[in-house]
């Protein structure tokens, strides 16, 4: 009997979606300084692509590899974009979006908080930002891969990304590709991170400079870490214990737990000259150091950090952040906090050694959350179901450092090269005196050890805060914060 089973057809493969660029463009006006400022809003992701080598061609391909989100702010009726700046800005984690310094500092929308900071009752709100500095340069927020909306095509791994070379390279790459597209590569062009993105940004220095040719006008680094050993706490790393204790200082003056009465200036100047002094030489000497020494260094320390004897002594003269956090207060049922130290948390029990969250994310969280999912669509009408990562956990779990393999992060010599190379390059750097995550002594630190020649110095200037790692939370310092940034963004293009 013959076989009466038809043969299909072979069912043809669909081929898959080509990646395109889906951006959205809206109209806007603000209030700045006096003077109402008309601008575009460009919104969306752009198409990262990479040149590949195809195999069966034996040539050089491009390839879509990213999809990077953005948030675009250019002033209207500009003429000649050669003397407009642009500033290209993003935060830090790894792993965080660009929503803090977007919503909290430099773009024309605000998130609501009190005067302090603090987190108003829900529902939040969004309001115009007088103290933008979209008056002075055109803004564009970039989101790392795998933060904000960044995804890769189908068909590529996000993790490819998550290490320190590769997020250099693709935040670099779509810097080219948009100073390409928007014709800006006659603008005077300035970078703008926060904390790890201050890391990004001295990488990029050199990055942009030696792959794409793109030199800078100038840096904005907001609560900075360049050098990383200066706050990692490792028992062959005494670094950080010293260049803490200015900071520690700060705190405790900050919450009354100094013994003497100053001045907060008085208060870091002495800290400061113990720390780098006697301090310093103590720790040195490890134990060689004599017990009447001791004695005094026990009592010294105790005296500018506001932490017992009893525990110093414990801890060896050692006193690690995390368990600063949890000691100074202790007492008193309270935490203080790792980005802001002025504010306090509670845990659920006082005698562990590390607190259970930081204080100030527990403000700021939710209200940039809400008014960030709310902003980019009821204004700039990009609308999509993808979740925006505010920070994500995933990104920063698995992150590789595997460049700086047996040694500490450290782009400060990066970030020199740039400088010489490009003589005209200037770093700004602001710094929260309650900052206990990048304290402002750390960074002094790497900066007067940058070995930039002499002639080359007068390039970097900085800024000090009455508030901590996000200090323009805090509306006296956004205030203040402002008017650093117009004049060096001024002086800089």
């Amino acid at each position: 009997m013959a076989d009466k089973t038809e043969t299909k057809p072979e069912e043809k493969k669909e081929d898959k979606p080509v990646p395109k660029d889906n951006l959205v463009e809206t109209k806007h006006t603000v209030k700045i300084g006096g003077k109402v400022i008309k601008y575009t809003v460009t919104t969306g992701t752009m198409v990262l692509k990479e040149e590949v080598n195809d195999k069966e061609k034996d040539t050089e391909i491009e390839k879509a590899r990213a999809q990077i989100f953005f948030v675009a702010y250019t002033m209207d009726g500009v003429r000649d974009k050669s003397k407009r700046p642009v500033t290209f800005s993003f935060n830090g984690g790894p792993g965080s979006s660009s929503v803090w310094l977007h919503l909290g500092l430099l773009g024309p929308r605000r998130v609501v908080l009190t005067d302090e900071g603090e987190m108003p009752k829900p529902p939040f709100k969004i309001t115009d930002n007088q103290f933008s500095v979209l008056d002075e340069t055109d803004l564009v927020f970039i989101d790392p891969m795998s933060t904000g909306y960044s995804r890769p095509v189908e068909g590529e791994k996000s993790r490819e990304w998550h290490t320190f070379t590769k997020d250099i390279a693709s935040v670099g790459d779509f810097i080219r590709l948009y100073t390409t597209r928007y014709h800006r590569w006659l603008s005077p062009k300035f970078l703008a991170g926060e904390s790890y993105g201050t890391t990004r940004a001295a990488g990029l220095s050199g990055y942009l400079q030696d792959r794409h040719g793109l030199l800078l006008n100038g840096l904005m680094l907001i609560s900075a870490v360049l050098d990383f050993t200066t706050i990692d706490f490792n028992l062959n790393n005494d670094l950080p214990y010293i260049l803490f204790v200015p900071a520690y200082a700060a705190t405790a003056w900050y919450h009354g737990k100094l013994k003497f009465k100053a001045s907060l200036q008085n208060v870091l100047k002495e800290a400061r000259e113990f720390a780098w002094g006697e301090y310093a030489s103590a720790l040195l000497k490890g134990a060689a150091l004599m017990p009447e020494e001791r004695a005094s260094i026990v009592e010294k320390l105790s005296r500018y950090t506001g932490i017992s004897q009893e525990f110093i002594e414990r801890s060896n003269l050692r006193i690690l952040d995390q368990h600063y956090f949890k000691e100074l207060l202790r007492e008193r049922g309270k935490t203080v906090g790792r980005l802001d130290s002025r504010y306090t948390g509670m845990d659920r029990i006082g005698v562990t050694a590390t607190p259970e969250y930081d204080p100030l994310f527990a403000q700021v969280n939710g209200p940039y959350t809400a008014a960030f999912n709310d902003y980019v669509r009821t204004e700039l009408k990009f609308e999509t179901d993808t979740p925006y990562e505010i920070l994500s956990d995933k990104v920063w779990m698995q992150w590789s450092y595997s460049y700086f393999q047996n040694q500490y992060v450290n782009v400060a010599e990066t970030l020199r090269g740039a400088m010489t190379f490009n003589k005209y390059l200037k770093v700004f750097v602001a710094n929260g005196y309650y900052d206990l995550g990048t304290p402002y002594s750390a960074t002094e630190y790497t900066f007067d050890h940058l070995g930039l020649d002499e002639s080359l110095r007068k390039n970097i200037s900085m800024g000090y805060y009455e508030a901590g790692h996000m200090m323009y939370v805090h509306m006296p310092s956004l205030k203040t914060l402002k008017k650093d940034l117009t004049k060096f963004i001024k002086d800089a293009s």
